[in-house]
């Protein structure tokens, strides 16, 4: 029996059966008029997400998000775009799309890259709609957003991972292996095959680990006048897999007149918890933070310029710690520690750097980290410290701003998405003949750092303030000296 046609006099008609608009521009219907705003109460009780109604109605449906979209240019599946998306999302606050695994299937594929957002001419604010709504999603299924990883990948992410110490130690296996070769004979001989699909590829992601520096001094006095008093987020993952980056941030700052502190009891920024619909440990982690780092004193704390991070994913979260903390205990003291939050190469270029000197004669490439690029809005400023630096090259990437698939912890739990966007990036890198490459965020350094051993191996991948530490202090990288 053939569907009957919907009677587009009858509002409701018009509501379910009509493209979605938003209720704030006059868009003409089959009626002549524009589709009136559904109830802005939906979403608001315990049945459904708690998301602001106004923010669904803020796309215009317009489609120029779709060329920015990864999940959109990999598959051309208009679900897979934010716009579709948002499609999705809003059946299912307005009651007339079920919440079944094809719909859940589309939000998971989601990177929350935030492209969108960059693109979107209205404005539109979708981590502000994603976000929530997978957390209701998690509210339904628990741990939903990690169902697909094994127990010791999850034991992993959230008992180890968040945790600079707990890092270090299970990586120590890892550091032998490479040092004493023995990580080479096990993927030479197939043994490595014996191991769990799940931990190898774990494994695999791992860069060539460096010593780690140690502890620093909790303060570091400023070389030469001192220009600012700033504090060092550290970070967990980052710490234990690219130490030599703190220690090269702490140096730069230190050589650009700041005095470095470094508080000793600062933990994870609490991201991974949170893009796993993990609210509780984030705000935990957040709750500690702002303790550690003195925001919860407004007089001690006017003695803090800056609270500098290294890392794209971190710098977001803490820049978001308003946002996560609203109508806790903390919600003033994490909006203190939000507005001085600078990520190191955004708070450089506002101080005015010290030139370094030490050639890096060397064609390199950069790309922008999403929650850098799009979450913070930061991309002249890592370009341009960059090429402040005698001798570099500094090429365009194609896809810059094309997410490469690492996004937290969606390589472990899209892994086939997320490898089908690592080959896309690094065949772009490849592309461009740099021998270095430079992102502002370990995630993504772990992701671009795995696909290139396979294309292009001998690139160095790193940090833009290592390259600065580097041209700072003359010790280049090995196999650079020349």
């Amino acid at each position: 029996m053939a569907t009957p046609t919907p009677d587009l006099a009858d509002s409701e008609a018009q509501r379910t059966a009509l493209p979605v608009l938003s209720a704030s521009v006059a868009a003409p219907t089959a009626t002549g008029v524009p589709l009136p705003a559904p109830p802005h109460g939906h979403g608001t009780g315990s049945h459904g997400p708690r998301v602001d109604y106004e923010l669904v109605l803020d796309c215009v449906h317009c489609g120029l998000c779709t060329a920015s979209c990864p999940t959109y240019m990999e598959t051309a599946n208009e679900a897979d775009s934010p716009r579709g998306r948002i499609y999705l999302m809003r059946g299912v606050i307005d009651g007339t799309l079920a919440l079944d695994n094809d719909v859940k299937q589309h939000l998971d594929l989601c990177l929350n890259c935030r492209a969108c957002e960059t693109a979107c001419p209205s404005g539109v604010q979708y981590g502000r709609l994603i976000e929530p709504f997978r957390e209701f999603m998690n509210e339904l299924e628990p741990e939903r957003q990690v169902q697909s990883l094994s127990a010791v990948q999850k034991f992993l992410l959230f008992h180890v991972f968040p945790y600079r110490w707990r890092n270090r130690a299970s990586l120590a296996p890892a550091r032998l292996m490479q040092w004493t070769g023995l990580d080479w004979l096990t993927e030479k001989t197939g043994l490595m095959e014996l191991v769990p699909g799940s931990l190898r590829n774990m494994k695999r992601m791992l860069p060539d680990l460096k010593p780690h520096y140690g502890q620093l001094p909790e303060v570091l006095e400023p070389i030469g006048p001192k220009r600012a008093r700033v504090a060092l987020f550290l970070g967990c993952v980052a710490d234990a897999l690219y130490p030599e980056t703190n220690y090269a941030t702490a140096k730069v700052l230190q050589a650009n007149g700041c005095e470095v502190w470094i508080p000793r009891n600062q933990g994870c920024c609490g991201a991974l918890h949170y893009h796993a619909a993990q609210e509780g440990p984030a705000r935990e982690f957040a709750a500690q933070n702002c303790d550690t780092f003195g925001a919860t004193n407004p007089e001690t704390f006017k003695d803090v310029d800056a609270i500098i991070t290294n890392a794209a994913g971190c710098g977001y979260q803490l820049k978001d710690y308003a946002h996560m903390m609203h109508a806790t205990p903390h919600a003033e003291a994490a909006a203190r520690l939000q507005s001085k939050v600078r990520d190191v190469s955004e708070f450089l270029m506002e101080l005015g750097p010290v030139r370094p000197k030490h050639p890096l004669n060397i064609r390199a490439t950069y790309h922008d980290a999403c929650h850098l690029r799009h979450a913070q809005q930061i991309f002249k400023q890592p370009r341009q410290l960059l090429e402040m630096i005698p001798g570099l090259e500094l090429v365009p990437l194609a896809e810059s701003e094309l997410c490469c698939g690492a996004a937290g912890s969606y390589n472990l739990t899209q892994p086939e998405m997320a490898d089908r966007l690592g080959k896309r990036k690094t065949a772009n890198i490849a592309a461009t003949g740099a021998k270095a490459l430079f992102t502002g965020n370990v995630g993504c350094l772990m992701q671009i750092t795995r696909h290139l051993k396979a294309l292009e191996p001998g690139v160095w991948c790193a940090h833009p303030v290592d390259a600065l530490w580097a041209s700072y202090s003359g010790e280049l990288p090995k196999g650079l000296e020349g």
